[in-house]
């Protein structure tokens, strides 16, 4: 509830962590963080995309933009946890 949202998604693992090396560019990844946190995030995004259709619109738009439908999901995943996050800071419920 008293973190940034970038700091609550690298404590969790869903902010990209780029692997580049001298010359080498690699593909983002997501890693590090908790990993059940991570996990538990990834199934609730799937869930949301399903039933929210706040969520269902982010995921779509993305998945249309995208080269992969999981990176849509964690961007989904990622957007859960800053909702989650807001929730708890301004004590509000999810609307």
């Amino acid at each position: 509830g008293q973190r940034s949202p970038k700091a609550i998604a690298a404590l969790v693992g869903l902010a990209p962590f780029d692997n580049k090396s001298g010359k080498l560019n690699r593909r983002s990844q997501i890693q590090g963080g908790r990993s059940r946190v991570r996990r538990a995030l990834y199934m609730a995004a799937l869930t949301a995309i399903r039933t929210c259709e706040r969520f269902k619109t982010f995921y779509t738009a993305l998945a249309a933009r995208s080269v992969s439908k999981k990176l849509a999901i964690i961007a989904v995943a990622r957007k859960l946890l800053v909702v989650l996050n807001a929730i708890i800071r301004d004590k509000t419920a999810f609307a």
